[in-house]
């Protein structure tokens, strides 16, 4: 066990035996390191374990001195010398542990080196066995000690020293009186040592001593001690000091004594027999009483052996069978069974039944205890138990606990009308495994059976209660072709340290699952009908907002305009006319977009009135002049077979098109460009009707457009862009 780096320093001139040394290997537990040095170094000497000194060459007296002086108390000196200067040892090697003479051959070279580990190595075993013999004598709770055929003590351990409160200097090499202060040695312990010497055996005995004031009780193992030669020299002895376990022996006695004395003296049933039952030592009233009878006699003639013929008969067999397992004094065993009286009434007895001796006699001692009443209230506490747990679990369809460290468990609550399952499934002990698999293959929807099976397997249920108390599962179950939704609910039943304990209940949520599906979906109705009245608001917005610019950009214009010639009537009341009919226009754009219901619906209202198709064009033309002023363009409006000028329409609208086609024209048109709009009236209209194409053209970019209108008695049907 233990491990030696063994420092090897080798002092002189280099020679054959330390080269031999350092190609040897160690022995088992050790490892060298070497050291060397031509002339005797104090400082390695001071940190080695051996010195091996080659003495050739060298003043031996000097090398010595300072070798020995320096080295360790434990480090061991070997020399190295040659037969010729061996007599100039015989002053200098008394502190040298072997000497070894030179020349040698490598044979006997390595026969000395490895014969002085084995003796070192056997003196490290030595102290190995010492430390562990005394590690362990040190440090064990009993008595250890040796004594001589004189008994004087020789070693001691320390519990030893501890219990007669001295040190070992104190107590090895002295006898028993001085040790325990006592004014003799106890005969006792004499005689005993001298019998364990006599017949070189072991004795096992009590002994009390006094060890100051008080008495102490020793239970003590004495053993021979062996010389060399195989006499015995003497005794080793091991004691456990036993007085407080004795002193509670003893009370616990007493209190034995004082409860048996109080159930007899209370209403509890004390009966005595012999091994074999047929003979009954006493009884007491009680037992008379709870057994049903007047007195012993009746009860031997009933025909008692063991057991009373009033107890059931299956549980008689019971209490023999707990009868028989008592072997020794002091056994004793705690049973429950039933009497019947002859008037009927059924007794739960609690019973003990002890084997004692006494007078070197064995007899069965029993005693006996009415516990009818709390058997009676154990069985409606179950009752109400179980019918708490029918009422708390009444929308569950299938209520059940399991340990999942076994996977089995058993019934709470099963409702067979909603799910019938075998037998071996709906009651008794179950198996968690077996019923889960039968209800999800019989039961669960095929599209949720293989999702179920996976979130309610014993590892997954582990995993997700392993930081919270409640586990749910929402699936579908097929049932006569009718899909329902159902929740699968796990909760941990107590302390989920040890023993996994779940609860597992089965309910169906199919009414608020189809109340929360309606929900969304109204939800996602209001949800999409406010996203399409945002968009219709951003396009509407966008539109007016490109409307609004060219009728804004004529009263800005015409204004300017009016400023200028301000001195002109005649040319700034045509100015403010201008403006009138762009403003009318915008007002009526402004007026549309504050109708709100009609941006958040997307869709738009036509107010068809009669109109002077004239006049609409004039009306576009003041819009419009002020853009085609500012980029200097030329605007011609022509008119083609127009019969009908009065027509009915939304002139908004129709302002709104034009505008919008006319400015794109006006903007992306070059300074100096030409725009123009052709009206057309065209024929093979119905009576009443009447169609009309808007040419507009420019020779800026972009591409020609063609507007058709049809009217019906001046009132618009149709129409296209």
């Amino acid at each position: 066990m233990y491990h030696c780096h063994l420092r090897l320093y080798l002092a002189g001139r280099p020679c054959r035996a330390f080269e031999i040394m350092k190609e040897m290997t160690p022995l088992e537990h050790f490892t060298h390191e070497f050291s060397e040095s031509s002339r005797p170094d104090g400082a390695l000497a001071a940190e080695a374990g051996a010195i091996f000194v080659n003495l050739q060459e060298m003043e031996i007296k000097e090398a010595l001195d300072s070798l020995i002086k320096n080295k360790s108390a434990d480090a061991e000196l070997i020399l190295l010398v040659d037969r010729e200067r061996l007599g100039l040892l015989e002053d200098s090697c008394w502190d040298a542990k072997d000497i070894w003479v030179l020349p040698a051959s490598d044979r006997e070279l390595r026969f000395r080196f490895l014969r002085w580990q084995q003796t070192y190595k056997t003196g490290k075993d030595f102290w190995e066995t010492s430390h562990f013999l005394d590690a362990t004598i040190n440090n064990v709770p009993n008595l250890v000690w040796y004594k001589d055929k004189n008994g004087i003590h020789e070693k001691v351990n320390d519990a030893f020293c501890r219990t007669v409160n001295k040190e070992k200097a104190q107590v090895e090499g002295r006898g028993h009186a001085y040790i325990w202060n006592v004014e003799h040695d106890d005969p006792a312990c004499i005689e005993s040592e001298r019998m364990v010497m006599l017949r070189k055996s072991t004795c096992i005995s009590d002994e009390i001593v006094q060890s100051g004031d008080e008495k102490k009780i020793l239970t003590t193992y004495k053993s021979p001690l062996y010389d060399v030669d195989g006499s015995v020299m003497g005794t080793v002895g091991v004691a456990m000091d036993v007085t407080q376990e004795r002193s509670y022996e003893k009370e616990i006695t007493n209190k034995n004594r004082a409860l048996e004395t109080m159930f007899t003296a209370m209403d509890c049933g004390v009966i005595c027999h012999s091994l074999d039952g047929a003979r009954i030592l006493s009884i007491n009233k009680a037992a008379l009483r709870l057994l049903g009878y007047e007195s012993s006699e009746e009860m031997m003639a009933d025909g008692f052996h063991m057991v009373a013929p009033t107890v059931l008969d299956e549980d008689g067999e019971m209490v023999r069978e707990h009868i028989r397992r008592l072997k020794k004094d002091g056994d004793s065993v705690g049973v429950e069974y039933r009497v019947r009286h002859k008037s009927g009434e059924l007794l739960h007895i609690m019973g003990n039944i002890k084997l004692i001796e006494e007078n070197g006699e064995l007899f069965y001692q029993r005693f006996l205890l009415d516990c009818t009443e709390q058997k009676n209230e154990e069985r409606q506490k179950e009752r109400r138990q179980k019918e708490l747990i029918q009422a708390l679990s009444m929308d569950y369809n299938l209520v059940c606990f399991f340990d999942l460290q076994t996977g089995m468990g058993m019934t709470l609550r099963y409702d067979e009308n909603s799910w019938p399952m075998p037998a071996c499934l709906s009651s008794g002990s179950i198996s968690f495994e077996e019923c889960i698999g039968f209800y999800i293959q019989e039961y669960v929807h095929e599209e949720d059976k293989e999702m179920l099976m996976e979130a309610s397997s014993q590892e997954k249920i582990q995993e997700e209660l392993k930081d919270k108390n409640l586990y749910c599962i929402n699936y579908r179950t097929c049932k006569d072709g009718e899909t329902k939704y159902y929740q699968m609910k796990v909760v941990r039943a107590g302390k989920w340290e040890g023993i996994h304990g779940i609860v597992l209940g089965l309910h169906s949520v199919d009414a608020e699952t189809r109340n929360e599906m309606e929900k969304k979906n109204l939800l996602e109705d209001a949800l999409l009908q406010a996203n399409r009245a945002s968009k219709a608001k951003s396009v509407f917005l966008s539109n007016m907002s490109h409307d609004i610019r060219t009728p804004m950009n004529a009263i800005v214009g015409f204004t300017a305009l009016a400023i200028t010639h301000i001195e002109h009537r005649e040319q700034v009341e045509e100015y403010l006319k201008k403006i009138m009919t762009s403003g009318n226009h915008l007002l009526s754009l402004i007026n549309d977009v504050l109708d709100m219901s009609r941006i958040e619906s997307g869709r738009i209202h036509l107010e068809e009135k009669l109109c002077s198709l004239p006049d609409i064009l004039h009306g576009l033309r003041n819009i419009l002049h002020a853009d085609i002023h500012a980029k200097q363009l030329d605007l011609y409006i022509d008119v083609v077979d127009v019969m009908d000028e009065d027509i009915y329409c939304d002139k908004l609208r129709l302002n709104q098109v034009l505008l919008n086609l006319l400015s794109n024209s006006v903007k992306y048109t070059g300074a100096g460009g030409i725009v123009s709009m052709r009206i057309m009236e065209k024929g093979g209209a119905q009576s009443g009707y009447a169609n009309y194409e808007f040419h507009i053209k420019d020779n800026g970019i972009g591409m020609a457009i063609i507007a058709r209108i049809t009217s019906i008695s001046g009132c618009i049907s149709s129409h296209s862009f």
